[in-house]
């Protein structure tokens, strides 16, 4: 688990007027990553691309046995909006020298219940125009996701509206534990593998 970095990219719209919605959950997770690890972003984005895309930071996450540092692992948030996020990370990837199986997306999924995280190798993007991008740009959809659940939008509402809400004063008070949760699952797939990070955020207690 420790042969060269990983990339773990938060997804989320610049700005912040989007910084709370529920579509910038995965660049809330990066934060706290961050803060975690007493890691601070910079534009190393811009000396990868033709004008700066992302902040990055790298950090060690995580202890192995016998008090070795976990992996090396860099960590970074487009700065494009979320349907252009594909080149950033594509940008990154290459820079790093990453490959796909190290290759972590952070974002928001309607398709798991508000407060659960999953996680999972490949598959589809639901409509998530983050990934949809991102799959176009790898050339790949075999990157790993941590998904984190923010719920279905309540009655009729349109699904691109719902994620560009702010979470619900309800939510609010999970909100923080949430983030912790998948922060977690981050370290855990990182620091003990895919098939580790599922058994224990995919098991209900």
């Amino acid at each position: 688990m420790t042969d060269g970095p990983w990339l773990v990219v938060g997804l989320g719209n610049p700005g912040a007027k989007y910084a709370g919605n529920r579509h910038n959950v995965g660049q809330m997770v990066l934060d706290e990553l961050a803060r975690r690890h007493g890691a601070t972003f910079g534009s190393g984005g811009g000396r990868l691309l033709s004008r700066p895309q992302a902040v990055v930071a790298e950090a060690r996450l995580g202890v192995l046995p016998g008090g070795v540092p976990g992996p090396r692992v860099i960590l970074a948030k487009p700065t494009t909006y979320m349907n252009t996020s594909g080149g950033p990370t594509s940008a990154l990837a290459k820079y790093y020298d990453v490959p796909l199986e190290r290759t972590v997306l952070v974002h928001d999924e309607l398709d798991i219940p508000f407060a659960d995280v999953r996680l999972k190798r490949g598959g589809g993007e639901g409509g998530h125009n983050g990934l949809r991008d991102t799959t176009r740009a790898l050339g790949s959809k075999d990157y790993v996701r941590v998904r984190v659940g923010v719920g279905r939008p309540p009655g009729r509402m349109d699904a691109a509206d719902f994620v560009l809400r702010d979470f619900a004063k309800v939510e609010l008070k999970d909100v923080p534990w949430l983030v912790d949760s998948a922060a977690d699952a981050v370290e855990t797939l990182v620091t003990q593998g895919l098939e580790q990070a599922q058994l224990r955020f995919h098991t209900k207690a």
